[in-house]
């Protein structure tokens, strides 16, 4: 019995060896309309080391996410890469993201965009790479409240579009 113990024990000790802990890679965006105000709020949450990381690599590698004595540049890059990788077609129309800020929480950088002039939406198509380019298995949650309706998917690289019907 002690042979047959040693033997697994030799076994499954190896298989831990070769495994590894993977990093999940998620951001999950809010989309809300706000019909009284005709406004589409979307709120994008995305982990700090993360977005730093594309910023570093794609942009400027002195660039350091810490909220305080940041440089201003952070901000022009966010908005920048974010305005790049996400886009919404309202109705059949495409329409212009306003960038307005972003605040730290914890790991996460919270973004905050907005639509304006929206009167009314009857189909909402959404399309988010955010992180796609550096990360093969980033996934983008993405959340919406239209119409009191709430509906969400997830967006992974190859299917960065989902459209949304509100008849």
């Amino acid at each position: 019995m002690s042979k047959l113990k040693n033997l697994i024990i030799l076994l499954v000790i190896p298989m831990f060896a070769f495994t590894s802990i993977h990093k999940f890679y998620v951001s999950v965006t809010q989309v809300d309309f706000i019909k009284e105000k005709g406004e589409v709020q979307i709120t994008s949450r995305i982990f700090i080391d993360d977005l730093e990381r594309l910023i570093r690599e794609r942009y400027d590698e002195s660039i350091t996410l810490t909220g305080e004595n940041e440089s201003g540049l952070a901000e022009v890059y966010i908005e920048k890469y974010l305005k790049e990788k996400i886009g919404f077609v309202i109705n059949g129309v495409p329409v212009k993201l306003n960038y307005l800020g972003k605040e730290y929480e914890d790991d996460i950088a919270i973004c905050y965009l907005e639509i304006s002039g929206i009167e009314a939406i009857r189909s909402i198509e959404i399309s988010n790479s955010v992180l796609f380019d550096i990360f093969e298995e980033q996934q983008n949650v993405i959340r919406t409240k239209i119409n009191s309706k709430k509906k969400s998917f997830i967006l992974v690289q190859g299917n960065d579009k989902g459209l949304l019907n509100f008849d």
